[in-house]
């Protein structure tokens, strides 16, 4: 009797258990329905149309079917189209958000690229036509404006302080399904994707398919932190990971696009590359971090203010670069004339460089290297036979030498060894081998005879016109 007694209490206090932790977890999770209540007024439904053009020759050329040729009607009989075939209209779907009361609106610029109309529904069912009033391929935004007054806005946030694990809501439109609410949480910030440099896209696992482009993320204070724009997918539909613009790099655009029509963006003019695990331990790093200057551009505040190739940027006014794209993403936050303290490490020892930031300029720039050559040598240590670049065929491109042109050796033969094991190619220029510049033949042979064995070194690159470092070990 005692022992059902027990077990009945013990039965008893589990479900009790159970009960509390499942009112605890409930209690934890976040509630939205206020926060989309306050914000989704200011979410806007955005479609485009784009007029087609007539391509059908034959329907431009003959008309209707009775005007045909008989020779057409006996082949194509009832398969060809009865009468001109007519134009159709594109149209796209997308989002976008009320930042000002007097019709101002942000959303992304894959929305209305090329649109011949833009219509703009608001939360009370209501249609105006939208202009464009400026956009940005490379952040991938665009600001609209209707013809309204007192039209409700959206609260921004800072999105320099949101935290990775925070809880993250989008409104949207998704394949047309107006006003969709969908939440998760921020996985990652800086994300940098092949197609935009200079966005450190900000990584949510918040649902994201077509249709959202251009909406708001919020934070749980109903603040927009973000501008969802991009999913990753194999499947064209959601697939856990989408990327949104922090607000507060398309806030910095928008003003510009507002008031200049364009946007301007900082430039240091170097070209970089990540510094992996080995090129740390050759540049004798003691981790991989900072973005490594595989060139400087000729006439750049780069080369102004004395960075050279081999240098390793670890810090833009006070602030960390950890991966290589970090730097684009400071650098281009900066103006035209500021100045920026760069953190360097040249040579195994810190040093501290001033620059005056120049303006992106509207291409880049080429850099161009001959594979012409004159003498021949073999280097045993490495397995390469490499040639002198005649004065006459060194052209375009940056290099640290006087004349401001690349300077090096260009390899023409790649045998057994430590460069082919390394990855050199022939075709390759060898500008710097262990922080020594190779402007000769005669240089390469002395510098490669002097290289420590069995330890990691830096050698510096050009292929079809790229530069990059790759870390060489001699045995």
């Amino acid at each position: 009797m005692n022992n059902k007694l027990v077990l009945k209490n013990i039965i008893g206090f589990v479900a009790v258990f159970f009960a509390l932790a499942l009112n605890t977890a409930k209690a934890d999770l976040p509630d939205f329905r206020d926060l989309v209540k306050q914000t989704s007024p200011a979410v806007v439904n955005i479609s485009t149309v784009q007029h087609a053009q007539r391509t059908n020759a034959l329907s431009q050329q003959y008309g209707a079917p009775d005007d045909m040729p008989e020779i057409f009607r006996h082949f194509f009989g009832r398969q060809f189209p009865q009468g001109p075939r007519q134009p159709r209209d594109h149209t796209s779907l997308g989002s976008g958000f009320i930042v000002s009361e007097d019709g101002y609106i942000l959303t992304n610029n894959h929305v209305v690229a090329d649109a011949d109309e833009i219509i703009v529904r608001l939360n009370d069912r209501r249609e105006l036509e939208a202009v464009l009033v400026g956009a940005d391929p490379s952040s991938d935004l665009a600001v609209l404006k209707v013809d309204a007054d007192d039209l409700p806005t959206v609260e921004l946030g800072n999105s320099d302080k949101l935290d990775v694990g925070e809880w993250v809501v989008a409104i949207g439109s998704p394949f047309g399904f107006d006003y969709s609410v969908t939440a998760g949480i921020v996985s990652a910030k800086g994300r940098s994707l092949p197609s935009e440099n200079y966005v450190p896209f900000i990584q949510t696992d918040v649902a994201i398919n077509p249709g959202n482009s251009g909406g708001p993320l919020f934070n749980l204070k109903g603040e927009v932190v973000g501008i969802n724009s991009q999913i990753y997918t194999r499947s064209g539909g959601f697939m856990g990971v989408s990327f949104a613009i922090p607000i507060n790099v398309a806030m910095d655009v928008a003003e510009q696009l507002k008031s200049k029509g364009k946007v301007s963006r900082g430039w240091l003019g170097v070209v970089i590359q990540e510094v992996s695990k080995d090129l740390a331990e050759s540049f004798g790093l003691d981790r991989a971090a900072g973005a490594l200057v595989v060139q400087v551009v000729k006439g750049s505040p780069a080369e102004a203010a004395g960075l050279v190739s081999g240098d390793i940027i670890v810090k833009v006014n006070g602030k960390d670069v950890y991966l290589s794209s970090d730097l684009p993403h400071q650098i281009g936050r900066l103006r035209a004339g500021d100045e920026a303290e760069l953190s360097v490490v040249r040579a195994g020892k810190k040093k501290t460089i001033d620059v005056e930031i120049g303006a992106l300029p509207d291409s880049n720039e080429q850099f161009l290297s001959s594979r012409d050559a004159q003498s021949e040598r073999q280097s045993n240590r490495l397995g390469l036979v490499v040639r002198d670049i005649p004065e006459s065929s060194r052209s375009g491109g940056s290099s640290n030498d006087s004349r401001g042109a690349e300077t090096g050796v260009v390899v023409a033969e790649v045998n057994r060894g430590a460069a082919a094991m390394a990855g050199v190619i022939p075709g390759d220029i060898i500008t710097m081998i262990n922080g020594q510049r190779i402007q000769s033949v005669a240089e390469f042979d002395q510098v490669v005879a002097d290289l420590p064995s069995k330890r990691s070194v830096p050698m510096r690159i050009v292929r079809r016109g790229q530069a990059s470092f790759i870390p060489l070990r001699v045995d």
